[in-house]
């Protein structure tokens, strides 16, 4: 597969590459990327959630009312969850979320969002380039010559460029990454995926093994 290759004013240089069909022309394989993505957002998770269960409430421990005769349910302590103030009944407490997966699917859950991209013609190659310093306006501009001011776009980059990272801190919808950095959930999340030609080198090195 050839794509033309752009640069930021969005004009065609009159250059094309060659997409490996490793990488960006699989078979999407929707039970891995279901598996990557769920994995992505668990990890997400800080899983710091905790309520005061019954032995963590303050509260005294006398039997409340006699056992027998009052006609209703007995009950033992003020602290039981079944009364307002006490502790919460199988609360959420601490835990971890991550869980893990083998290498190879990961990989081809990435190849399979990539194929997905580029068959439906969202994904852009441009030439490598650089800001002079860190500068919004400098990124705005980019994201207008390619017509993606409105869309969410993940630009990925071949190494890591901290003057275009830190010029595009301020959008919510946009996100820059190096090439070692894909994944499938970011892939998928986004309108179009800008890829530098430099960093296909990068992308085919790591998801062709």
């Amino acid at each position: 597969m050839k794509v033309a290759v752009l640069d930021i004013t969005g004009k065609d240089t009159g250059r094309k590459v060659e997409l490996s069909k490793d990488v960006f022309g699989v078979e999407p394989n929707d039970h891995a990327i279901y598996l990557d993505v769920k994995q992505y957002l668990a990890n997400q998770r800080q899983g710091t959630h905790k309520s005061k269960e019954r032995a963590e409430i303050s509260g005294s421990t006398r039997k409340i009312k006699k056992q027998k005769g009052t006609g209703t349910a007995r009950a033992g302590s003020i602290k039981s969850g079944v009364f307002r103030g006490g502790g919460r009944m199988f609360g959420p407490r601490p835990r971890n979320y991550s869980f893990k997966l083998n290498k190879n699917l990961k990989r081809l859950a990435r190849k399979s969002a990539l194929s997905i991209q580029a068959n439906d013609k969202n994904l852009v190659v441009i030439e490598d380039f650089n800001f002079d310093t860190p500068k919004t306006k400098n990124f705005v501009d980019v994201l207008k010559a390619l017509e993606l001011d409105t869309k969410k776009s993940l630009f990925v980059l071949s190494d890591e460029n901290s003057n275009v990272y830190l010029s595009s801190r301020n959008f919510k919808n946009s996100k820059v990454i190096k090439a070692s950095e894909i994944n499938t959930y970011g892939v998928l999340n986004a309108n179009k995926v800008v890829i530098t030609e430099g960093s296909l080198e990068g992308i085919n090195t790591n998801l062709s093994k």
